[in-house]
């Protein structure tokens, strides 16, 4: 429990709050109930996937339909969509111009390991947004990360990857690591990881560049994995010029740099590297690409090309560790060709972007008003509020101003008055479909769960 929030929040009134909450959820979810209690018998936990679990309700509600920025319960009700699938729906649900060209391509053929031209098309798309001219495809972005790795450490023949204190970047093995004093570990709730990770991962705090360097002197790293601003534990901002410094960093110490820009793409068309002009060795995009369709990314330069190209033989780039017999199928490169030409567009950010300042403002306002030591930041199309007086700078201090039970408060709240929030921390999303009074109906009720818990 963070300091700040505790001489902020009377911890028994919380519990008292937090009680309340979930009995006005149970009176109001009777199907989710019944259903959640029938899926116990044949899935575990109840759920198809464990991360379902931390939903901030007694058990999770069960989807009928979803549409634009928006969906419906088993119950009946209706909620404004914040969290969009944790930006796998970030072009909205089910939108028209995605479903018409899944259901033309599901007509010709699902996937049959040979190209069509939506990939062109999409790999055309990608290059003018990125800057990057060579593009591969997969299902999911812990793939494109996973494969950018071993692309790395083949080129580099270094063992090593760099990542940030409390980053995220799918399950990929090397990244659920943490650094204590000095030392590399586990991260904690790592589920059996298959070697210590000292030994394949070295862990710095984000925005400090003599760490990094410190760290990059060894000369066995091969790669910096890292999103441009860290997004899954708050919301960090890179510091003036630390990006600029940090990529002299690793062409000085021969490091590549891997973009992963599967969450920070919210900051436009071409997600931080575009916006910022940033020059990495590859980009990953995952989650939004493809309209919740599954499907990924990655991109890389054409000096990161033929160094990879002239080490894999054609004999074995079948059993190298790279592909899968699903990735590149037809069906996600038409969801991803019709995402990028129709819907994540310069013009849907235009939308998008004012929709994130404003929730943004209406949160701090209520801050404010109610004199509590919390902060809101914005990235883009995407904004988040954190338990701290001002806005972290690494990870480190961003995981120590959490409170996981104010933080299931809020959510639970939000939820029973028509609102949801990504479940993993207090972050909301702006999509196409947004509107303006989905925003205000955010900030009355997170006003309203200020002065619950201030009175």
């Amino acid at each position: 429990m963070p300091t700040n929030a505790a001489h902020t929040v009377d911890r028994a009134r919380l519990t008292r709050l937090m009680a309340e909450e979930s009995d006005r959820f149970r009176s109001a979810h009777p199907r989710s109930a019944e259903l959640f209690e029938k899926a116990r018998h044949s899935l575990l936990d109840g759920v198809p996937m464990n991360w379902m679990s931390e939903w901030a309700s007694p058990y999770p509600l069960f989807v009928d339909t979803a549409s634009g920025a928006s969906f419906r319960c088993v119950d009946g009700h209706d909620y404004v969509d914040f969290c969009l699938g944790d930006t796998g729906a970030m072009a909205g649900h089910g939108p028209a111009v995605t479903i018409a060209a899944v259901e033309r391509q599901m007509r010709r053929g699902i996937t049959h390991m040979l190209p069509t031209e939506d990939a062109i098309a999409a790999g055309e798309e990608l290059a003018r947004r990125f800057g990057l001219p060579l593009w591969q495809f997969t299902l999911t972005a812990t793939d494109a990360n996973r494969f950018s790795i071993r692309i790395a450490r083949e080129i580099t023949q270094r063992s090593k990857i760099l990542v940030f204190h409390y980053c995220y970047h799918g399950t990929v093995d090397e990244t659920f690591a943490t650094v204590e004093n000095g030392v590399v570990g586990p991260r904690r709730g790592n589920i059996g990881p298959p070697v210590d990770p000292a030994e394949t991962t070295r862990v710095v705090e984000f925005n400090d560049l003599n760490a990094l360097e410190d760290a990059l002197k060894h000369n066995d790293v091969a790669c910096i994995l890292a999103e441009p601003a860290m997004t899954n534990v708050g919301i960090i901002l890179p510091d003036e010029g630390y990006w600029k410094q940090a990529q002299e960093l690793a062409k000085r110490y021969g490091s590549l740099f891997i973009a992963d820009e599967t969450h920070t793409i919210c900051a436009g068309p071409g997600g931080c590297t575009a916006a910022w002009k940033l020059e990495p060795d590859l980009v990953v995009f995952g989650k939004a690409i493809g309209s919740g369709i599954p499907g990924a990314t990655y991109g890389c330069s054409e000096e990161v090309a033929q160094r990879i190209s002239a080490r894999i033989h054609l004999e074995d780039c079948d059993v190298g560790g790279i592909g899968g017999t699903l990735a590149g199928n037809a069906l996600s490169l038409a969801a991803m060709r019709a995402t990028l030409e129709h819907l994540l567009t310069p013009a849907a950010f235009e939308h998008m972007i004012p929709l994130a300042q404003r929730f943004n403002d209406g949160v701090a306002a209520e801050i404010r008003a109610h004199h509590l030591p919390w902060n809101v930041i914005r990235l883009g199309a995407r904004a988040e509020y954190t338990f701290a007086a001002k806005p972290p700078c690494n990870g480190g201090e961003s995981a120590a101003s959490a409170d996981f039970e104010l933080e299931r408060f809020l959510h639970l709240y939000a939820l029973n008055r028509g609102v949801l929030l990504t479940p993993f921390h207090n972050m909301a999303l702006m999509s196409p479909a947004t509107t303006e009074a989905d925003i205000d109906a955010h900030t009355k009720i997170f006003a309203s769960a200020a002065r619950e818990l201030t009175a």
